[in-house]
């Protein structure tokens, strides 16, 4: 009777020792489920743009209750109470607020912002810096005067600074005379601050439309940025009347984030992805389709090759050798010739647009 009852009692302790073995079991195929949840979540509060001390007392509030839910509920609802630990950072990166009012870099000190009449179009804060180095210039920003009836080109420069796969992108809209206005979306940094791509996800950085002279855009990243090539081809837009509008759509926006404050991401609000979604409202049918080569845009100028968005008349690596500017601009300097001289040899300059109204 004693042998069946101590044969017994190690049966329930089996039973026991299997049963708490596959709680944990299930506890750790939760977290790993819930892995890149909290690994978001911590992220997001340690980048976070409150108040360091807000974001670290948020951040022990929420590995506590993540632990918690892990190790303390109800096995059954783990999953319940994970989610709503999440809601923590969740609600604080929402709950974030982009500002105007920081002490910024000078070179995003002013925001760019257009008046428009008619044809006649005023930018005030076209950014034009005098360089001695990169780190090292004075800062310019001018108001500038634009015919809208006289803009006769779209050009894309892409900045490779040794990525390959990732790329800096922007647009300069040319008129008459040689006048170039070129756009850069990039990350308003505050003083100190610099740019990484991981903050780039996690409300780090403001975002800003910096309207500025070739001189200064372009000429940064040729004559005074080590390590980075610039690649500058023409846009084989349907219309003038489609270039108006895509110019229209980026006055539009820089007047918008003048207004109110954006939040930068380095996945869905940068350089190619904004250009891409103002392009697309006027591009011709078939061309405003998305595309992997909007994330790794350092491969876009081949897909826009196959498109024949660009110049097509040269082989492709033919064509990519000769859109590289940077010797042209480091022989120009700060010429005032120097937008119409990066561009002389570069396939497809000549093209215009046909006048579409």
């Amino acid at each position: 009777m004693n042998t069946e009852k101590k044969s017994r009692t190690r049966q329930q302790v089996k039973n026991k020792n299997r049963t708490s073995s596959a709680g944990w079991g299930l506890r750790l195929f939760y977290a790993l489920i819930f892995l890149l949840f909290f690994g978001w979540g911590i992220l997001s509060l340690w980048y976070g743009s409150w108040p360091r001390w807000v974001c670290m007392a948020i951040l022990g509030l929420y590995v506590i209750a993540h632990a918690g839910a892990l190790i303390m509920a109800p096995k059954r609802r783990v999953p319940v109470f994970c989610l709503l630990a999440f809601l923590i950072p969740l609600a604080s990166f929402f709950l974030m607020q982009p500002s105007h009012d920081r002490h910024w870099q000078a070179n995003v000190s002013q925001m760019p912002y257009a008046e428009i009449s008619g044809n006649r179009i005023v930018i005030h804060n076209v950014r034009n810096c005098d360089y001695i180095t990169e780190t090292n210039y004075i800062p310019k920003y001018e108001k500038r005067s634009y015919d809208l009836s006289k803009l006769q080109s779209i050009d894309l420069m892409l900045t490779d600074w040794g990525l390959t796969y990732v790329a800096h992108a922007m647009i300069s809209f040319g008129f008459e005379g040689d006048r170039y206005l070129c756009f850069s979306t990039e990350t308003r940094m505050e003083e100190g601050e610099s740019y990484s791509a991981i903050k780039g996800f996690f409300r780090q950085f403001e975002l800003i439309y910096i309207a500025g002279d070739e001189r200064d855009l372009v000429r940064l990243r040729t004559n005074f940025r080590k390590g980075e090539d610039v690649y500058l081809y023409r846009l084989r837009v349907e219309s003038m009347e489609v270039a108006r509008n895509f110019l229209m759509e980026y006055l539009n926006r820089i007047n918008q984030l003048h207004e109110h404050p954006e939040w930068y991401n380095a996945l869905t609000e940068n350089c190619m992805t904004s250009g891409f979604r103002l392009a697309r409202k006027h591009a011709a049918p078939g061309k405003a389709k998305w595309h992997w080569s909007i994330i790794l845009n350092g491969l876009w100028d081949r897909r826009a090759y196959e498109n024949k968005t660009i110049d097509t008349n040269l082989p492709f690596d033919e064509l990519k050798q000769k859109s590289h500017i940077n010797e042209r601009a480091m022989a120009v300097g700060d010429s005032p010739d120097f937008s119409g001289i990066i561009r002389q040899g570069v396939p497809g300059m000549d093209w215009q647009p046909g006048k579409g109204e």
